[in-house]
């Protein structure tokens, strides 16, 4: 079967922040790695736990796989459109703040068709 998808666009937090945490996940089965989400403290694990859920659901049930069975094949944070700030600064100029925004991508499937 094909891999199965899930996104969860415009996320307010970088790549940078969200690198750790989904180096973390790749490669693991599902349910191993909603126990390791569960148990981080960043809050950004909490929204990386969700579009793993939906991905896990997608597949469960738009291609009837066995939610026992997925792996995460691939998990990335892709760059999206920042939030564009400034803070006024002396003699009236000012200083650009760029708030990282990106798209968090979850494809999962079956362990039987990897090996």
């Amino acid at each position: 079967m094909p891999p199965v998808r899930a996104f969860a666009k415009s996320v307010g937090a970088s790549q940078k922040r969200l690198k750790p945490i989904l180096d973390l996940v790749r490669g693991r089965s599902v349910e191993d790695a909603l126990n390791t989400l569960g148990l981080m403290t960043s809050p950004w694990a909490k929204t990386v736990a969700k579009v793993v859920k939906s991905a896990a659901s997608n597949a469960e049930n738009n291609m009837f796989m066995d939610r026992d069975n997925l792996r995460i094949i691939r998990i990335t944070a892709d760059h999206a459109t920042p939030l564009k700030r400034f803070r006024p600064r002396a003699r009236g100029r000012i200083g650009k703040i760029i708030k990282g925004n990106s798209h968090i991508i979850v494809v999962v499937n079956d362990q039987e068709e990897e090996a």
